[in-house]
């Protein structure tokens, strides 16, 4: 086949699977809306409550609608009615002219209420109308004041004796509009005495504030009105106020029990079609609650306030009242947009992934159309919600959040796809065959040590005096450490292995680890082609230099050559074993990835690097405390090749306890943010360099997961504050969560799923082994994420050993290295309990955002978690414990290189 047809097949069959993505992505969004189908509207509506106000309006704030707004409402609802009900008439005097022109009846209500300076001007004002236009069919003096308790019986039917006695002053007796006031049915049925001083009863019927459910709540309301005529069978009665809101809280049943009421678009739909296709409405008044949505109403309402309307603030049909109901009347707007989002990034994956089988890039795909289907539903919040400006921080934020997750879960991915569906590795590197003795390059090992037990020093050295290799020198040097009883065997047993090692001692020497090794190079033996690294607490296999040194002689780009970094000693205690594993991962798979397109992480052991390169480059950075990995990429920006052979030459120890891993993952996420930093211009491209677009992709990608911890400490803090908000101030901070956090929850829990995953495939361990390391992996979280933001503010870090034999002791030893993330576990708990106990468990939202708290607690309580368990005792026999070596604790050195860090 050649390569143009090889192409143009490629091309067709990635436009084959993204066309399949997108068909699916389109079913899936209209499955998903559709509810049922039910009796539609027919004929015209009885009638619609009318406020006026607009998305950006309130009487709140003194901001009105044009008469033009008020007219094009008119028009708008002329298509389904000819009855409106207002509620005052000296915000927007508009609406009675314009009525009348437009062929509308109107039931004016003059707003009532406890401040008696604005009710005497709505009476005058209303009576001033009546007498000019003749459409106002009915006069409704006050709206739920009584309910409100904001007058008493008495003084409400001083009001309505008024109004009626003006109004028959004024009129013949023909002429004169009824007068009443309104109220829900169970005020009514209280004070039967308000009875006598109306022409008629306006009642309010919202079982939704009852709690009662939409599948019962036609008949619920239907009852209550019965229970009315019965009761004031002489009354005419007039429904004011009747429907459903498609927003707000979840209400929980007045009379107790399991049934409660919820705010969505269905429901409403259901209760408002179905009261409209009732064969009884044909013979009832009535006022549909409401036209329009008030987003005004959700300051002196609350949530579900605003949300009435039969249309919406922007006057868009909320749910259709013929045909087949739907969740969201924009889905096919929002699938659009998400499926033409996801397209083009959809079809370079189907086709430059060409060495994944199918399933594997449907798999890819799936995942990048899914992110941007949340995306569109995070964008699409604002339309269909009705947010204040603290809801819009809390949703830039939400965003952000989604952001951070959507990225963080492609490059995971990305990585598990490539791990799990790619049909072969390009690049990989297996040990070579040994080299004849003449031919073979000559090595010069440096091995930095600081403060380190002896015994485990020499151990490191007597292994480096086995190695099968006849060319090479091992230079040890000792920075800074003022103990003599440390260093001074160390020195000593290097003099018994003759020329081949040499030992230095630095007492005051700059630049940590990197000074060392920088000095050592100035000591490296002339004929040195290829420098080596070791730890100082690594036991080397012989064949370590002969299997790997033979991979530089294919190419003189060849810089670095890697083999991973494993551990010893640590079967015996399970706290060791998690540490074991957790690095195991990064090794396995992360490694993998990395080295099939040349953008290795370089760690500070088992490392070989080209000496000639190692000096064009300037050595090491002695600025940057992880120096490795600096170095690593230093030399790929020019252009140099890394290689990573995955086969255990040599093992170290794991860190002692919690404590001691937290203060290495600290020293690794500042590190990195300074390499980041450091390095930012030439990985954007501002700056030139020999980076291609996937080692960019690597470098930049590659920390996603460390700034998700960064996120997830500002998310915790940020979840505590707007828990506060949500107990003392629950209007205003009122953000409706669900249609992002339920997604957002999705990608955390499959993304927490992804790890698991992967380690059972790639290594042979134990399940409770995986679980051990996923704990560790998260307990470590937060310091991570303090060294992201220290590493990002700060210029400079300090090195700080690891710990690699030590437990500490004391009281209070224990609460020490977690007591920050004691203190989050605790305010973050204490917050939800209290939120339940304030709020409830009925609300979807109010779930939701406990959802929300309690993943957010997860990283604290395992970082509680993983202290416990460093503190169990090993179940290795006495013989062994006794063997293993005894480093003293970081209390007890200051900071300093460590000669044991792991990458």
């Amino acid at each position: 086949m050649s390569a143009k047809l090889h192409l143009f097949w490629r091309g067709l069959v990635a436009l084959f699977l993204t066309l399949l993505v997108m068909f699916g992505t389109f079913k899936l969004w209209q499955w998903q809306v559709r509810v049922d189908t039910m009796p539609g509207v027919s004929g015209e509506i009885g009638g619609f409550a009318y406020t006026p106000f607009r998305r950006d309006q309130s009487p709140l704030e003194k901001k009105y609608p044009t008469p033009e707004q008020v007219a094009e409402d008119l028009d708008i609802l002329s298509n389904y009615t000819h009855r409106i009900r207002t509620y005052g008439v000296t915000d927007v005097p508009a609406i009675y002219p314009l009525a009348e022109e437009k062929g509308f009846k109107v039931a004016m209500g003059l707003w009532v209420s406890a401040d008696k300076e604005l009710s005497e001007r709505e009476i005058a004002t209303g009576l001033a109308l009546l007498k000019k236009h003749k459409n106002i069919e009915r006069i409704v003096v006050g709206n739920e004041a009584l309910l409100r308790k904001e007058m008493t019986v008495q003084e409400m039917a001083a009001h309505l004796d008024r109004v009626r006695a003006d109004i028959r002053r004024q009129f013949r007796k023909g002429q004169r509009p009824p007068v009443s006031t309104a109220e829900p049915w169970h005020v009514w049925l209280a004070n039967p005495e308000l009875v006598d001083h109306v022409d008629y009863l306006m009642v309010h019927l919202l079982p939704y504030h009852e709690g009662i459910s939409s599948a019962r709540a036609l008949e619920y309301a239907f009852s209550r009105y019965e229970e009315l005529r019965q009761k004031f069978p002489k009354k005419p009665i007039v429904i004011g106020e009747i429907g459903w809101p498609t927003r707000g809280e979840v209400m929980p049943n007045l009379m107790g029990g399991d049934e409660y009421a919820r705010a969505a678009s269905e429901d409403a739909a259901r209760f408002v079609r179905g009261f409209l296709a009732d064969p009884r409405s044909a013979f009832l008044d009535y006022y549909i609650m409401e036209a329009f949505d008030q987003p005004w109403k959700v300051a002196v309402e609350g949530w579900a306030g605003a949300y009435w309307g039969v249309f919406d603030a922007d006057r868009h049909l909320k749910y259709p009242l013929d045909g087949l109901i739907v969740r969201d009347v924009r889905w096919k707007e929002k699938a659009r947009l998400a499926v033409a989002i996801a397209a083009v990034p959809m079809f370079l994956i189907a086709f430059a992934l060409g060495s994944w089988n199918v399933l594997g890039r449907l798999w890819l795909m799936g995942l990048v159309q899914l992110s941007a289907a949340v995306l569109v539903v995070g964008v699409y919040l604002p339309k269909d919600y009705y947010l204040s400006r603290g809801d819009l921080v809390g949703l830039v934020f939400l965003i952000v959040a989604t952001l951070m997750t959507i990225a963080v879960l492609l490059s995971h991915g990305f990585e598990f796809g490539e791990v799990l569906f790619k049909r072969q590795w390009r690049r990989r590197f297996t040990p070579r065959e040994p080299l004849p003795p003449e031919q073979q390059p000559f090595v010069s090992i440096h091995l930095a040590c600081y403060n380190e037990p002896p015994e485990m020093v020499i151990a490191t050295i007597d292994s480096l005096a086995r190695l099968d290799y006849a060319n090479y020198e091992v230079i040890v040097v000792d920075n800074n450490t003022t103990d003599e009883a440390l260093w001074k065997p160390v020195e000593a047993h290097c003099a018994t292995l003759g020329p081949r090692f040499r030992f230095f001692h630095l007492p005051k020497w700059p630049g940590f680890k990197a000074g060392a090794l920088n000095f050592a190079l100035k000591q490296t033996d002339p004929r040195a082609e290829i420098v080596g690294v070791v730890d100082a607490d690594y036991v080397v296999e012989p064949d370590w230099l002969a299997r790997l040194v033979p991979h530089f002689l294919d190419s003189p780009q060849v810089a670095v050559v890697q083999a991973p970094q494993a551990h010893r000693d640590f079967e015996h205690s399970f706290f060791q074993r998690m540490c074991n594993w957790e690095f195991e991962g990064f090794f396995r798979i992360g490694m993998h990835h990395r080295n099939e397109r040349n953008a290795l992480i370089q760690h500070g052991t088992m490392t070989l690097i080209r000496r000639r390169a190692l000096e064009e480059v300037g050595g090491w950075s002695e600025w940057c405390i992880c120096e490795d990995t600096e170095l690593g990429l230093r030399l790929i920006e020019l252009g140099y090749e890394t290689r990573y052979v995955d086969h255990i030459f040599g093992r170290g120890l794991t860190p002692s306890d919690f404590a001691a891993i937290k203060s290495q993952r600290f020293r690794w996420a500042f590190g990195a943010m300074q390499i980041l930093k450091a390095h930012l211009p030439k990985l954007l491209g501002l700056q030139p360099s020999k980076l291609n677009f996937a080692q960019r992709y690597h470098f930049l990608t590659g920390w996603f997961a460390w700034f998700g911890d960064a996120l997830h400490l500002v998310f915790a803090l940020a979840s505590i504050y707007w828990t506060l908000g949500m107990i003392h101030f629950p209007k205003t901070f009122a953000l409706p969560v669900a249609s992002l956090a339920m997604p957002v929850l999705g990608f955390m829990a499959f993304k927490t799923a992804l790890g698991p995953v992967l380690y059972r495939r790639t290594m042979h361990t134990r399940w409770i082994d995986i679980l051990g390391a996923s704990i560790l992996s998260v307990g470590l979280a937060h310091t991570i994420a303090r060294g992201v933001f220290a590493g990002l503010f700060q210029k400079k870090g300090t090195f700080v050993r690891t710990p690699k034999g030590w437990r500490a002791k004391g009281t209070f030893a224990f609460f020490g290295p977690i007591r920050e993330e004691l203190g989050l576990l605790a305010a973050i708990l204490i917050g939800a309990a209290v939120l339940v106990a304030k709020r409830g468990l009925l609300d979807l939202e109010v779930k939701l955002w406990l959802s929300i708290l309690m993943l957010q607690a997860i990283p604290y309580l395992a970082a509680v978690l993983c202290q416990i368990i460093a503190y169990l005792p090993d179940n290795a026999p006495p013989e062994e414990q006794a063997a293993k070596p005894a480093v003293p604790s970081v209390a007890e050195t200051p900071a300093g290189v460590s000669g044991t860090m792991a990458h």
